[in-house]
């Protein structure tokens, strides 16, 4: 475990690799005694530092939701971050490149909750009743640390789970109107179809990752507010994204599309 001291200079490093958009450091090399636990801590101070520099809190996403995504990263479950209301695109709006570090874009299915929802004790069948509805969501991963071996899990903790930025569409659907199991989603890029997938890919179930990060939001004294929208984690591989692409992402059982692009 890091000290007080140690985690705010990451905390300060993060921001200052925000304002001069110079990848930092591995956190894991750089202290060597970091662990999962401070790197929560350092997500949670990073996010609340935005926060009161007039940010907010708008939901949360969930990470590494597939086993070879966890094998990968060393861990053996999920991981999950705050997304404030800045990481928030609008649909159809050109992004530029200039935003990110290194951009990579994951299709996935967006939870908005209509009560709140707080672990433990959290099962899959409380979030059936406390989801208001579901939306087709794009998700941009990030990369503000330096990428290379030895980048490991606490990494992308600290490094808010990677999240670059999120794209929701605007077609929802309750819960007993699909089977969210079941659902298809292809990935095309400048209108070719790139990569396809279901999204019982995510934890078997996206409802089921949902109330894992509720339970794990509990460890942290966090919980769901009504209007937080939920990332629950990609049910395609990871895609590199260039300067000219534009991409769409179409889900069947009618929850239709959405679309982004990068200049």
């Amino acid at each position: 475990m890091l000290g007080q001291a140690d985690r705010d200079e990451i905390v300060a490093r993060f921001f200052e690799t925000h304002r001069t958009r110079q990848p930092m450091p591995l956190p894991s090399k750089t202290w060597p005694g970091i662990e999962i636990e401070d790197a929560y801590r350092i997500q949670q101070a990073f996010v609340a530092q935005k926060v009161a520099e007039g940010g907010k809190v708008k939901g949360y996403k969930v990470g590494l939701t597939s086993k070879a995504m966890q094998e990968f990263a060393g861990t053996t479950e999920p991981d999950f971050s705050a997304v404030t209301d800045d990481f928030f695109i609008p649909e159809a709006t050109p992004i530029p490149m200039s935003r990110f570090f290194t951009p990579m874009i994951e299709m996935e299915i967006a939870f908005v909750m209509k009560e709140p929802l707080k672990g433990p004790g959290v099962l899959p069948v409380d979030v059936l009743r406390a989801t208001d509805f579901v939306l087709p969501a794009i998700e941009i991963v990030d990369f503000r640390v330096e990428r290379g071996p030895g980048l490991n899990i606490v990494d992308n903790i600290a490094d808010l789970a990677f999240c670059g930025a999120v794209v929701l569409g605007a077609n929802p659907r309750r819960l007993d109107q699909i089977d969210i199991r079941r659902v298809q989603g292809a990935l095309y890029r400048n209108g070719n179809k790139e990569l396809e997938g279901e999204a019982s890919a995510v934890l078997g179930n996206p409802v089921t990752a949902v109330a894992w990060l509720a339970n794990k939001l509990g460890e942290f004294g966090t919980s769901f507010q009504p209007g937080d929208t939920i990332l629950t984690g990609s049910f395609i591989r990871v895609l590199p994204v260039a300067a000219g692409d534009e991409f769409v992402c179409r889900f069947d059982q009618g929850l239709g599309e959405v679309a982004t692009s990068f200049v």
